[in-house]
């Protein structure tokens, strides 16, 4: 959710009137999306305590995740902003509407409507990169597969396919949501 929040307003600010927002969120954009996962866990974890931010590793997790899949929620979310045709912009602002009104109340709804499909992605993305908080002692399926292995040494291979087939189930209930949640959009419109 918090990628999903912090996306959706680096995306506005990509398209943001403002050169110094557009600036920023472009910034944070291609420095976070081509940064690899490992970095930024080691960042969260190692780095913010020396600042005096201290937090469980699961928040920490959380937040390192957060952070990099904002970036991809952003560009997802951006796609579906510059999807939605002009005129619609035109039009709110010649209704007097600002800028924020508009994004808020004209062009994010039908952006949403657009990007099921990619942010969809992105959270399959983020199931499947959750097994990196495991080598920061967080509590996940690969981690806990990892310590069955080792306490059990003879059920290797069904320990590990017993993760592969969680991470399985999770990723295809969330295609079969998405898909059932695309057929409901389409049917409104």
């Amino acid at each position: 959710m918090a990628a999903l929040i912090l996306g959706t307003v680096l995306a506005a600010m990509r398209v943001s009137p403002v050169p110094p927002l557009r600036w920023t969120g472009t910034a944070y954009v291609q420095t976070v999306r081509n940064t690899p996962l490992t970095v930024v866990f080691f960042f969260v974890v190692f780095v913010l305590p020396q600042l005096d931010i201290v937090f469980s590793y699961f928040t920490f997790a959380v937040v390192a995740l957060s952070i990099y899949h904002a970036a991809l929620v952003c560009e997802a979310v951006r796609s579906g902003i510059n999807g939605v045709d002009l005129g619609q912009a035109e039009a709110a602002r010649a209704l007097g509407l600002t800028f924020s009104q508009t994004l808020r109340m004209i062009i994010l709804p039908q952006a949403f409507r657009n990007v099921l499909q990619p942010l969809g992605s992105v959270v399959s993305a983020l199931i499947r990169n959750t097994s990196i908080a495991a080598a920061f002692g967080v509590q996940e399926l690969t981690g806990m597969v990892q310590r069955l292995t080792t306490a059990n040494p003879d059920a290797v291979i069904a320990v590990l396919l017993g993760g592969v087939v969680a991470y399985l189930i999770l990723t295809v209930v969330l295609a079969a949501g998405l898909s059932l949640a695309e057929r409901r959009v389409a049917r409104a419109q």
